[in-house]
Order: structure tokens, then C-alpha cells, then sequence
């Protein structure tokens, strides 16, 4: 059985330092938890050993233990382990080797369908779910959820890393699922023990400078300046690697430039209505 992965234990303020390439104030409360959340990277490399028995359902009590809105609970999970399957969602999401590599894929669900069909069997109609606000309330309820899987997964010597891609193909991940109308893929999560020959590092954040702001929303020179350094450090972090050199604000700008760097994604609208989402 594999020992418990866990990244070498450090200071706080040497875990703030990965994250942000630079000093920051002295944190008061220091915990296991603090520094497991501050400690998380994406790991794209796996070791092919099966997860032990019962670790996808403490997952998915720990994922069942998040806030949900009005206590809704319009999330479900799919967990793959085929091989098979596993190499069809893989090509659906621009094939990632680390979906095959990984022992437990997991697809986090927007699920209307279940309450669509509770009032069905009731009589009783269930329009709210017919408008953007529900599809927005379900895609927020799923993120927090798998976000406590991530949690808890790091805590027991897992890693893993979020597959956006899954929405490249929706209508082709939905017919793989079997999903049926008012249910969408919002994204995998592939899961296992990372490899100790290919570790994977802290990826640094932009500064706080950038992102906090208190009373009102800012922008200008200061969160300029904060972006700037960030380049730099992004680029150091890349040296690092041996990942190719590149400014976080031309990678930022490269994605968002316009439809064809969406990888497919720009009909979405269309394809959740085809999916049975109305989206009023």
C-alpha cells in the first residue's frame, strides 16, 4: 500500500512565499488545514495503484457537506473508472493523458432533473428551474461541492486536477453519461496518487493587490503594477518547470481574445438548450 503522499511540511509564511513569490504579513492562526489549502498544485501525474476502498464515498460525504442554496442539492457525480470510458471522455476533452493515467475520474453534474422529475411524480410544476438563475445556482452548488472533494482528497494523500475541457463536447459527454434532459457536465476531476517522480509545484497567484479590495471595488496603478510583478513571477515559476516562457497577461489575453479560443465552447448557450436547459 502506498505511504500518504503529503507536500513537506513548512512555515506559513514559506507556503504565502510559493504562493505569491514574496513576503506577506505573519498569519496568526496556523493549522493543518490552512496549510493543506495553501499547499494545493494540480497533479497531472499519476501512479496507477486503485484508491483504497471507500475513499469515493468519504469524497462524496465530504462533497455532501457543503452549503447548498435553499438546501436544493442540484448536483450529482459520476464516477468512471473503465478504462474504455475513460479514453472516450479524455478525447471528448482535448485527450489529457492525465484522465487516462488517473485511477478515478470524476464528472460534477448540474443536476435540474431530479427536482424537474420530483414534480412530475408530485402533480406540481417546477418552472423556477426553467430560468438562469437555477442553472447559475446549480453550477454554483457543484463547485463548492467538488471543491470539499478537493479538500478532502489533499488531506488523504490524494491530488488531483479540474478537466474544464469536459465541456469542449457536452452533447457527446452527455450521451457517454447517459444524462438525460436537465443535466450538464459542468466538469471532470480526475483523482489518484500522485507520481513522486513527476511532482507536481505551487503555481503562484496573483497578488492580493490585484484581487482585494475593501469598501469598493479598485482599479488602477496599483493593481497594474501588482499584475506586472506577477508576470514576472509566473515566468520564474515557468523557468522552473521547463515550461515554456510566457507573461500571465498575454496567456489571460490569448483566452479570452474571442470565440475560436473557446475550444468549442461559444455554441454553449445553444447546446444547454438542447439539453433541455431553457434558461429564461
Amino acid at each position: 500500500m502506498n505511504e500518504i503522499f503529503r507536500p513537506a511540511r513548512v512555515s506559513t509564511a514559506e507556503r504565502l512565499r510559493q504562493r505569491y513569490r514574496g513576503d506577506m504579513p505573519d498569519v496568526a492562526a496556523v493549522n493543518e488545514t490552512l496549510d493543506g489549502l495553501l499547499a494545493h498544485r494540480s497533479v497531472r501525474a499519476y501512479l496507477p495503484d486503485r484508491l483504497p476502498d471507500g475513499t469515493l464515498e468519504i469524497l462524496v460525504a465530504a462533497a455532501q457537506s457543503a452549503s447548498s442554496s435553499s438546501n436544493l442539492q442540484v448536483w450529482s457525480v459520476v464516477a468512471v473508472e473503465n478504462t474504455e470510458r475513460k479514453a472516450r471522455l479524455a478525447a471528448f476533452a482535448g485527450n489529457q493523458q492525465h484522465i487516462l493515467e488517473a485511477p478515478l475520474f470524476l464528472l460534477w453534474l448540474v443536476d435540474l432533473h431530479r427536482l424537474t422529475a420530483l414534480g412530475e411524480t408530485r402533480g406540481e410544476p417546477a418552472e423556477a428551474l426553467t430560468y438562469l438563475e437555477s442553472f447559475l445556482l446549480g453550477a454554483v452548488d457543484t463547485s463548492i461541492a467538488a471543491q470539499n472533494a478537493v479538500v478532502a482528497l489533499e488531506s488523504l494523500g490524494l491530488g488531483a486536477v479540474y478537466i474544464g475541457g469536459i465541456r469542449n463536447r457536452p452533447v457527446e459527454v452527455a450521451a457517454e453519461l447517459g444524462l438525460p434532459p436537465h443535466v450538464f457536465a459542468l466538469f471532470g476531476l480526475a483523482i489518484g496518487h500522485p507520481d513522486p517522480a513527476r511532482p507536481a509545484d505551487v503555481k503562484p497567484r496573483l497578488p492580493q493587490d490585484a484581487v482585494l479590495f475593501k469598501e469598493q471595488y479598485e482599479w488602477g496603478e496599483r493593481q497594474r503594477a501588482g499584475i506586472a510583478a506577477y508576470d514576472e513571477h509566473l515566468r520564474s515559476f515557468q523557468r522552473e518547470q521547463n515550461l515554456p516562457e510566457r507573461d500571465w497577461t498575454e496567456q489571460a489575453g490569448t483566452r479570452v481574445r474571442g470565440a475560436g479560443s473557446l475550444s468549442g465552447r461559444d455554441v454553449l448557450r445553444d447546446v444547454l438548450h438542447h439539453l433541455g436547459f431553457a434558461l429564461r
